[in-house]
């Protein structure tokens, strides 16, 4: 069985709009882009080679195909060396438009497609960018593992990571490292169902129950 894993950069409040350059997704006045660029060194540089040595597919919402569409296929280095050749997967209303080759749009009904494939043989699907699709995903409950390197930056703004409509679910952290930048890379797996316990003492007081009744 396949596996989608998400793999981001995203800030400490949660943004992933724009990591690469100012042009790369200006959308409503976001003025940070290319916010990763002077925190990238030798550690983060492996890291990158180990996520992209093993085989995938890619799985792209549309803004982040148009992006890589538009740079990736002029581009002679070991990134669009992999990228090039792999299948993507694409979530798109505008399926006529994709001409970087080995593009494969999935259709209307993007939750179906993305279960039928996860139960086909074939490489894991990895998802870059894509914040919208990645959001539809976590409301679904599909994806198995989430990559991260968190920026120390607050941004204050964009597109984050995670919405308000994530399906809950428990993660476990499987490996962790710090690059000398302070750019921290955590790879989570799914951890089974969220479990919930009470620090609160046996018997409230009077005024604990107050409180519930009035915030209820």
């Amino acid at each position: 069985m396949r596996k989608i894993i998400a793999a981001t950069f995203v800030s400490l409040d949660g943004v992933m709009q724009a990591p690469g350059g100012p042009e790369e997704d200006p959308v409503g006045g976001f003025e940070f882009g290319g916010w990763t660029f002077h925190y990238f060194d030798e550690v983060a540089g492996v890291a990158m080679e180990e996520l992209f040595s093993k085989p995938f597919a890619l799985l792209l919402g549309r803004r982040t195909y148009d992006i890589f569409a538009a740079y990736w296929p002029y581009q002679k280095d070991a990134i669009g060396d992999v990228f090039n050749p792999a299948t993507k997967y694409v979530a798109t209303h505008r399926p006529d438009s994709l001409t970087w080759e080995n593009t494969q749009w999935l259709g209307e009904d993007i939750v179906a497609a993305l279960r039928r494939l996860k139960k086909e043989d074939g490489p894991d699907l990895l998802i870059q960018g894509s914040s919208e699709l990645i959001q539809t995903l976590l409301a679904n409950g599909l994806i198995d593992e989430i990559r991260l390197m968190i920026f120390p930056l607050l941004l204050g703004k964009g597109k984050r990571l995670f919405g308000d409509g994530a399906m809950p679910a428990a993660f476990k952290l499987v490996k962790s490292q710090a690059t000398t930048t302070g750019v921290m890379m955590a790879t989570y797996e799914r951890g089974g169902e969220v479990k919930v316990g009470s620090f609160a003492t046996q018997e409230p007081s009077e005024a604990e129950l107050e409180r519930r009744k009035n915030w209820k």
